[in-house]
């Protein structure tokens, strides 16, 4: 899979320091300039729906499971590898210094009728919801996040990197 970017977070001096690989599945589906999202009411941005792989499973089985959970998409089908981004960022827990994340992101189609959600506590307590927005506006708003707002979270910036490149690759064809 193509590498779309690697990034380091500016707090992180050096990557000498203790670290661990974490591994998600991300999807992009478009409905001609509209893509499927999630909105974060604590963090009030919008990023694609995915998250981490679980033991066992491939890139694309843990794309479909979490689609499923996250959104309600029901029969997700031609799944097609679109990039990898990878970033480096500070960990907060005891164990490790660094998480080494790699999103693996892929476009699919799914039915048009979103079906019930399966939300993780965490994310139920972030006010996370799928919802259907213009890929030019949900990059307008993560940039106005980005510019004025102090809540907004470390995904953000892959966030936006990703719709942009969606926007100029996916849209312009």
């Amino acid at each position: 899979m193509r590498l779309l970017k690697s990034t380091v977070h500016p707090s992180l001096n050096s990557l000498d320091q203790s670290s661990f690989l974490r591994l998600a599945a991300r999807g992009i589906v478009l409905k001609g300039e509209e893509i499927l999202m999630l909105y974060t009411q604590r963090y009030d941005d919008y990023t694609l729906p995915g998250g981490g792989i679980d033991e066992g499973e491939n890139q694309v089985e843990g794309l479909i499971r979490e689609l499923a959970e996250e959104t309600g998409a029901q029969n997700i089908h031609n799944v097609k590898a679109f990039g990898m981004y990878e970033e480096f960022r500070p960990w907060y827990k005891e164990d490790f210094d660094i998480v080494q994340m790699r999103s693996y992101c892929y476009t699919c189609d799914i039915d048009e009728e979103l079906g019930e959600t399966n939300l993780e506590d965490y994310e139920v307590k972030n006010g996370m919801k799928a919802v259907w927005i213009n890929v030019h506006d949900a990059i307008k708003h993560n940039l106005d996040t980005i510019k004025n707002s102090d809540k907004k979270g470390m995904s953000i910036e892959r966030e936006t990197f990703l719709l942009s490149l969606i926007r100029d690759e996916l849209l312009s064809s």
